[in-house]
């Protein structure tokens, strides 16, 4: 083993705008929560690291696939000012990527698998959660992970996995042993890799959304990654009619394969009219706002509640966006509707319900429309800002 590797990095300049004003999370110059007011200038670059060694109960992971997200792309796409898109944690210089899997290939000591109880053992093939929640912070405490007050993120700001190897806490592994029973070799690894994103999806719709009960309408507004995972988890719950709201014909299909029953082209078609159409004017318990366009997006959801007759319907944003929601409060009142954030994938068991279900035959790995190589990742990254065609585009170590 050398004791360099590759990785895919991002550098940009720490130049905060005057509005910016340092929060208790943020370190001056290291890292930020706001990263669209801090970050300028973004470049990617391919640069050597040194390779890591695990340290107590961490883990050394030899990554195998790992996927291009959205927030990749928009840490990496600066505004005409220069500043980046995403508004989230960030610090630079980083490696980027977080939807990965791979194989164990040794561990710190105290570095327990979930699984057998046991301390991890080489080989083991895994994936892992890409927020490295603390388990002491007040929100740890009461059960919300997602929102630790001393949150890390692999490819945010700390480094990620596209790489060779890559140091995660035992903690936040998952061991994907379940999905050998309808998956081997590399597919095995792809399926893996698509845990991180579902698990997003399934956080939105069944831990902040609430679920649904069998016979539900559900409207899914995006068909990106985390849009058509949702669709394929809540015709699993058992949605009546899962209806997908999404102008790119490769993207609709793909919905339709996964789980999606009608889809909307909201660029052709009055988006309101054809809910209230295909629900016999009852809409729908569930929205889902994936597109990240909330202006544009939210005034057709906000019109098939009002003209709706399902009442207490909730409205999940799970899209990362400055935009402000138009939101008229009397129709969230006189609806008895509700609109939540849903942030991240850990707690409550997600991965590994998602794993099960996967197992189970939720096949998730027609998400994958593209595989690539390590140096092909910078390119792809600027090719997703205005590609809507491919949905998910990976990362395959071996490729």
């Amino acid at each position: 083993m050398t004791n360099k590797m590759k990785g895919v990095t991002l550098l940009a300049d720490w130049n905060p705008k005057p509005e910016f004003k340092l929060g208790p999370k943020d370190i001056d110059g290291v890292q930020t929560y706001l990263g669209s007011k801090v970050w300028k200038n973004p470049e990617i670059k391919i640069m050597e690291h040194d390779i890591p060694e695990p340290g107590p109960e961490e883990v050394m992971i030899e990554v195998k696939v790992c996927g291009i997200c959205g927030s990749d792309v928009h840490m990496a796409q600066a505004y005409d000012d220069g500043y980046i898109y995403y508004p989230g944690l960030t610090g630079f210089p980083s490696i980027l990527g977080h939807e990965f899997s791979g194989v164990v290939v040794k561990a710190g000591e105290g570095a327990i698998n979930k699984r057998t109880n046991k301390p991890f053992a080489a080989g083991e093939v895994v994936t892992a959660e890409e927020m490295f929640w603390c388990g002491q912070c007040k929100p740890c405490a009461d059960g919300y992970p997602n929102h630790c007050e001393q949150l890390d993120e692999i490819g945010f700001n700390i480094d990620g996995a596209f790489t060779k190897y890559i140091i995660v806490p035992s903690r936040v592994v998952w061991s994907l042993e379940p999905l050998k029973k309808v998956y081997s070799g590399k597919d095995l690894f792809l399926a893996g890799s698509l845990v991180e994103p579902t698990s997003v999806a399934y956080n939105a719709v069944v831990e902040r959304g609430g679920g649904i009960r069998p016979g539900d309408n559900v409207v899914i507004c995006g068909g990106g990654p985390i849009g058509v995972a949702a669709c394929a988890i809540m015709k699993r719950q058992g949605a009546a009619r899962v209806i997908l709201s999404e102008p790119v014909p490769e993207r609709a299909a793909l919905g339709k394969k996964l789980g999606a029953d009608y889809v909307i082209n909201p660029l052709e078609e009055n988006f309101t009219g054809r809910v209230l159409e295909l629900t016999d004017g009852m809409g729908a318990n569930l929205y889902l706002e994936a597109t990240g366009l909330p202006t544009q997006v939210y005034p057709g959801i906000e019109k098939a509640i009002w003209e709706g007759r399902t009442l207490n319907s909730t409205v999940v944003v799970v899209a990362r966006a400055d935009a402000k929601m138009p939101v008229t409060g009397e129709v969230l009142q006189v609806r008895r509707a509700e609109i939540v954030g849903a942030q991240g994938h850990s707690g409550h068991g997600t991965f590994p319900r998602v794993i099960e279900s996967m197992a189970s035959g939720m096949d998730m790995t027609p998400m994958i429309t593209k595989e690539i190589t390590l140096d092909e990742i910078p390119e792809h990254l600027i090719d997703l800002r205005t590609n809507r065609t491919d949905c998910k585009i990976t990362y395959v170590a071996d490729k």
